[in-house]
Protein backbone atom coordinates (compact mmCIF):
# COMPACT_ATOMS: atom_id res chain seq x y z
CA UNK A 1 0.00 0.00 0.00
CA UNK A 2 2.82 2.79 0.90
CA UNK A 3 4.50 1.93 -2.19
CA UNK A 4 1.37 2.40 -4.19
CA UNK A 5 0.75 5.65 -2.43
CA UNK A 6 4.20 6.66 -3.29
CA UNK A 7 3.79 6.27 -7.00
CA UNK A 8 0.84 7.81 -6.99
CA UNK A 9 2.34 10.47 -5.08
CA UNK A 10 5.13 10.75 -7.35
CA UNK A 11 2.97 10.65 -11.13
CA UNK A 12 0.95 13.81 -8.99
CA UNK A 13 3.97 15.57 -8.98
CA UNK A 14 5.62 14.79 -12.04
CA UNK A 15 2.61 16.27 -13.82
CA UNK A 16 2.37 19.02 -11.94
CA UNK A 17 6.30 19.74 -12.76
CA UNK A 18 5.18 18.89 -16.55
CA UNK A 19 2.67 21.77 -16.37
CA UNK A 20 5.05 24.36 -14.64
CA UNK A 21 7.91 23.20 -17.54
CA UNK A 22 5.31 24.02 -20.05
CA UNK A 23 3.42 27.07 -18.31
CA UNK A 24 7.69 28.45 -18.30
CA UNK A 25 8.06 27.25 -22.04
CA UNK A 26 6.01 30.21 -23.25
CA UNK A 27 7.55 33.47 -24.86
CA UNK A 28 5.44 35.53 -22.20
CA UNK A 29 6.19 38.85 -22.67
CA UNK A 30 5.35 41.45 -20.21
CA UNK A 31 5.18 45.11 -20.83
CA UNK A 32 5.07 48.30 -18.05
CA UNK A 33 1.87 50.67 -17.93
CA UNK A 34 1.08 53.54 -15.53
CA UNK A 35 -1.57 51.00 -14.13
CA UNK A 36 1.18 47.84 -13.56
CA UNK A 37 2.72 45.49 -15.61
CA UNK A 38 0.34 43.80 -19.00
CA UNK A 39 1.89 40.03 -19.28
CA UNK A 40 1.01 38.20 -22.68
CA UNK A 41 1.42 34.85 -23.24
CA UNK A 42 1.26 33.59 -27.08
CA UNK A 43 -0.71 30.13 -26.73
CA UNK A 44 -0.84 29.37 -30.24
CA UNK A 45 -1.33 30.78 -33.61
CA UNK A 46 -4.10 33.36 -33.25
CA UNK A 47 -4.89 32.50 -29.56
CA UNK A 48 -3.29 34.72 -26.71
CA UNK A 49 -3.96 35.72 -23.09
CA UNK A 50 -3.12 38.92 -21.45
CA UNK A 51 -3.16 39.57 -17.79
CA UNK A 52 -3.25 42.70 -16.25
CA UNK A 53 -4.53 44.39 -12.75
CA UNK A 54 -5.64 40.77 -11.80
CA UNK A 55 -8.13 40.20 -14.42
CA UNK A 56 -7.44 37.89 -17.40
CA UNK A 57 -8.13 38.37 -21.33
CA UNK A 58 -8.13 35.39 -23.79
CA UNK A 59 -8.01 36.41 -27.74
CA UNK A 60 -9.40 33.81 -29.99
CA UNK A 61 -9.36 30.64 -28.04
CA UNK A 62 -9.25 27.65 -30.78
CA UNK A 63 -8.18 24.39 -31.03
CA UNK A 64 -5.48 23.39 -31.44
CA UNK A 65 -4.26 25.84 -29.16
CA UNK A 66 -3.92 24.67 -25.28
CA UNK A 67 -4.14 27.03 -22.59
CA UNK A 68 -3.16 24.41 -19.68
CA UNK A 69 -1.76 25.85 -16.70
CA UNK A 70 -2.98 29.49 -17.85
CA UNK A 71 -6.14 31.15 -15.59
CA UNK A 72 -9.85 31.21 -17.51
CA UNK A 73 -10.85 34.43 -19.02
CA UNK A 74 -12.63 37.43 -17.15
CA UNK A 75 -13.25 38.77 -20.95
CA UNK A 76 -13.01 37.19 -24.01
CA UNK A 77 -12.50 38.73 -27.40
CA UNK A 78 -12.69 36.78 -30.88
CA UNK A 79 -12.00 38.39 -33.67
CA UNK A 80 -13.74 36.33 -36.82
CA UNK A 81 -15.97 33.45 -37.29
CA UNK A 82 -13.62 31.01 -38.83
CA UNK A 83 -12.19 27.75 -36.92
CA UNK A 84 -8.76 28.97 -36.36
CA UNK A 85 -10.54 32.17 -34.29
CA UNK A 86 -13.46 31.17 -33.20
CA UNK A 87 -14.71 27.86 -30.87
CA UNK A 88 -17.54 27.03 -29.26
CA UNK A 89 -16.21 24.55 -27.08
CA UNK A 90 -13.13 26.42 -26.31
CA UNK A 91 -14.68 29.63 -25.45
CA UNK A 92 -16.90 27.72 -22.89
CA UNK A 93 -13.66 26.18 -21.51
CA UNK A 94 -11.98 29.08 -21.48
CA UNK A 95 -14.83 31.30 -19.67
CA UNK A 96 -15.99 31.59 -16.08
CA UNK A 97 -19.15 32.27 -14.83
CA UNK A 98 -19.10 35.87 -15.44
CA UNK A 99 -16.91 36.36 -17.96
CA UNK A 100 -17.64 38.69 -20.83
CA UNK A 101 -17.53 38.39 -24.74
CA UNK A 102 -16.95 40.73 -26.96
CA UNK A 103 -17.28 40.08 -30.98
CA UNK A 104 -18.31 41.38 -34.13
CA UNK A 105 -21.72 40.64 -35.34
CA UNK A 106 -21.03 37.86 -37.20
CA UNK A 107 -19.08 35.71 -34.15
CA UNK A 108 -22.30 36.70 -32.57
CA UNK A 109 -25.06 34.71 -34.50
CA UNK A 110 -23.22 32.07 -33.66
CA UNK A 111 -22.10 33.09 -30.07
CA UNK A 112 -25.44 34.47 -28.88
CA UNK A 113 -24.19 35.90 -25.34
CA UNK A 114 -21.41 38.33 -27.57
CA UNK A 115 -21.48 41.70 -27.05
CA UNK A 116 -20.89 42.83 -30.30
CA UNK A 117 -19.00 45.62 -31.12
CA UNK A 118 -18.61 46.77 -34.64
CA UNK A 119 -15.73 48.03 -37.15
CA UNK A 120 -14.24 51.43 -35.58
CA UNK A 121 -17.22 51.40 -32.34
CA UNK A 122 -15.49 51.61 -28.71
CA UNK A 123 -16.21 50.34 -25.18
CA UNK A 124 -14.31 50.33 -22.14
CA UNK A 125 -14.01 47.18 -20.06
CA UNK A 126 -12.92 48.02 -16.42
CA UNK A 127 -9.47 49.79 -16.71
CA UNK A 128 -9.14 48.71 -20.64
CA UNK A 129 -10.38 50.77 -23.26
CA UNK A 130 -11.20 48.31 -26.74
CA UNK A 131 -11.62 49.82 -29.97
CA UNK A 132 -12.60 47.43 -32.96
CA UNK A 133 -10.46 48.02 -36.04
CA UNK A 134 -11.26 47.02 -39.63
CA UNK A 135 -9.64 43.62 -41.32
CA UNK A 136 -10.37 42.70 -44.29
CA UNK A 137 -8.61 41.24 -47.87
CA UNK A 138 -8.64 43.39 -50.68
CA UNK A 139 -6.40 41.06 -52.94
CA UNK A 140 -9.29 38.70 -54.71
CA UNK A 141 -6.79 36.64 -56.79
CA UNK A 142 -5.85 35.00 -53.33
CA UNK A 143 -9.38 34.41 -52.72
CA UNK A 144 -11.05 30.95 -52.29
CA UNK A 145 -12.80 31.03 -55.75
CA UNK A 146 -12.98 33.50 -58.21
CA UNK A 147 -14.77 37.07 -57.01
CA UNK A 148 -14.50 35.79 -53.44
CA UNK A 149 -12.44 37.09 -50.48
CA UNK A 150 -11.16 34.84 -47.02
CA UNK A 151 -12.59 38.04 -45.07
CA UNK A 152 -15.11 41.00 -46.45
CA UNK A 153 -14.53 44.28 -45.15
CA UNK A 154 -17.01 44.72 -41.95
CA UNK A 155 -17.34 41.10 -40.46
CA UNK A 156 -14.35 40.99 -38.46
CA UNK A 157 -12.55 43.12 -35.90
CA UNK A 158 -8.76 43.28 -35.65
CA UNK A 159 -8.47 45.35 -31.61
CA UNK A 160 -6.70 47.78 -30.12
CA UNK A 161 -6.39 47.72 -26.38
CA UNK A 162 -4.88 50.43 -24.21
CA UNK A 163 -4.09 50.33 -20.33
CA UNK A 164 -2.31 52.33 -18.28
CA UNK A 165 -1.73 54.58 -21.41
CA UNK A 166 0.19 51.80 -23.49
CA UNK A 167 -1.87 51.24 -26.85
CA UNK A 168 -1.66 47.04 -28.15
CA UNK A 169 -2.84 46.44 -31.66
CA UNK A 170 -4.02 42.68 -32.74
CA UNK A 171 -4.57 43.13 -36.03
CA UNK A 172 -6.39 39.96 -36.59
CA UNK A 173 -6.73 38.50 -40.74
CA UNK A 174 -6.45 40.86 -42.74
CA UNK A 175 -4.03 42.72 -45.50
CA UNK A 176 -2.11 45.61 -44.78
CA UNK A 177 -5.42 48.10 -45.23
CA UNK A 178 -5.54 51.83 -44.79
CA UNK A 179 -7.38 51.56 -41.71
CA UNK A 180 -3.96 49.50 -40.28
CA UNK A 181 -1.83 51.84 -41.98
CA UNK A 182 -3.50 55.06 -40.13
CA UNK A 183 -3.12 53.94 -36.56
CA UNK A 184 -1.46 56.45 -34.04
CA UNK A 185 0.54 55.56 -30.87
CA UNK A 186 0.52 52.00 -30.76
CA UNK A 187 3.13 50.63 -28.17
CA UNK A 188 2.64 46.82 -29.50
CA UNK A 189 1.03 44.88 -32.64
CA UNK A 190 0.76 41.87 -33.01
CA UNK A 191 0.82 41.04 -36.96
CA UNK A 192 -0.61 38.62 -38.98
CA UNK A 193 1.00 37.39 -41.82
CA UNK A 194 0.62 34.23 -43.73
CA UNK A 195 -0.44 33.30 -47.23
CA UNK A 196 -3.28 33.17 -48.90
CA UNK A 197 -5.41 34.08 -46.06
CA UNK A 198 -3.68 37.45 -45.46
CA UNK A 199 -0.34 39.13 -46.49
CA UNK A 200 3.40 38.39 -47.18
CA UNK A 201 5.84 39.29 -44.23
CA UNK A 202 6.96 41.35 -47.03
CA UNK A 203 3.28 43.38 -46.93
CA UNK A 204 3.29 42.99 -43.66
CA UNK A 205 6.82 44.86 -43.04
CA UNK A 206 5.47 47.85 -45.03
CA UNK A 207 2.38 48.25 -43.32
CA UNK A 208 3.72 48.33 -40.11
CA UNK A 209 6.30 50.98 -41.30
CA UNK A 210 3.19 53.06 -42.21
CA UNK A 211 1.97 53.22 -38.47
CA UNK A 212 5.30 52.94 -36.80
CA UNK A 213 4.59 51.00 -33.72
CA UNK A 214 7.65 50.76 -31.07
CA UNK A 215 7.60 46.72 -30.96
CA UNK A 216 6.06 44.47 -33.45
CA UNK A 217 5.63 40.94 -33.21
CA UNK A 218 4.50 38.54 -35.89
CA UNK A 219 1.43 35.85 -35.07
CA UNK A 220 -0.42 34.23 -37.05
CA UNK A 221 2.34 33.57 -38.80
CA UNK A 222 2.12 29.48 -39.85
CA UNK A 223 3.90 28.45 -42.85
CA UNK A 224 5.56 31.91 -43.03
CA UNK A 225 9.31 33.11 -42.61
CA UNK A 226 9.13 35.53 -39.94
CA UNK A 227 13.13 36.62 -40.52
CA UNK A 228 12.14 38.43 -43.45
CA UNK A 229 9.45 40.85 -41.52
CA UNK A 230 12.26 41.01 -39.22
CA UNK A 231 14.98 42.10 -42.11
CA UNK A 232 12.14 44.29 -43.70
CA UNK A 233 12.03 46.11 -40.36
CA UNK A 234 15.63 46.74 -39.30
CA UNK A 235 16.75 50.57 -38.83
CA UNK A 236 13.29 51.54 -38.60
CA UNK A 237 13.45 51.97 -35.11
CA UNK A 238 11.08 49.62 -34.75
CA UNK A 239 11.97 46.43 -32.16
CA UNK A 240 10.74 43.32 -33.47
CA UNK A 241 10.14 40.44 -31.38
CA UNK A 242 9.75 36.59 -33.07
CA UNK A 243 8.04 34.15 -30.77
CA UNK A 244 7.36 30.53 -31.50
CA UNK A 245 3.67 30.01 -31.67
CA UNK A 246 3.87 26.78 -32.33
CA UNK A 247 5.09 24.64 -29.96
CA UNK A 248 5.38 21.19 -30.89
Amino acid sequence: MKSRLYFVACAAMLCLAMGANAQMARPVQTFDTSAGPVKITPVYHASLEIEAGGKVIVIDPAPPAKFDGLPKGDLILITDIHGDHLNADMIKAESKADTTIIAPAAVAKTVTEAKVLGNGEKTAWGAWTIEAIPMYNTTASRGPAPGKLFHDKGRGNGYVLTYGGKRFYFSGDTEGIPEMRALKNIDVAFVCMNLPYTMTPDEAADAVKAFHPKVAIPYHYKGQDTTVFKKDLDGTGIEVRLLDWYPS
